[in-house]
């Protein structure tokens, strides 16, 4: 194990820790690439609601912030059995209709990153699919975080 913290490449980064498990391995014999992806949306969702932005509290206000583009840069592989932490960080909110996020993997052994991603979600009325303006509390709650201001 490091006995370093680890270097992101952006301050105060929200971070969730992954132990890669034999589920997660291709058939190359290493992590899948649909594993990182997957892994992009489970700390995505840890930290919306670590701001109190809730899956329940997204139905309530019938909006949701979906997916509209993944980036994805695989930089090095991941192993079975191997920890990894996964941050991410709130780049901008247009406090309007986008919403854009960072996101780095490391191995934790040795500080390697193994990806980088850049998504931008855009707010849609969830009874509809339709784009719709964000609610106040989503442009509060992402827009205090956020390593870009806009406005």
């Amino acid at each position: 194990m490091s006995t370093q913290p680890l270097k992101w490449d952006y301050p105060d980064a929200y971070i969730v820790d992954i132990q890669v498990g034999p589920e997660h391995i291709d058939h190359y014999g290493h992590v899948n690439n649909c594993e990182y992806i997957r892994w992009l949306e489970v700390v995505a969702w840890a930290h919306s609601e670590s701001l109190g932005l809730t899956l329940a509290r997204y139905r309530e206000l019938d909006r949701g912030m979906v997916v509209h583009r993944h980036e994805v840069d695989y930089v090095a592989p991941g192993y079975r059995d191997e920890p990894l932490q996964i941050a991410t960080w709130i780049e901008r909110c247009d406090g309007k209709l986008t919403l854009e996020r960072r996101f780095q993997l490391q191995r934790v052994t040795d500080g390697v990153t193994l990806m980088r991603a850049h998504t931008r979600f855009i707010c849609v009325q969830l009874s509809t699919g339709k784009p719709k303006r964000m609610p106040e509390e989503y442009a509060q709650g992402y827009g205090r975080v956020a390593l870009t201001s806009i406005g």
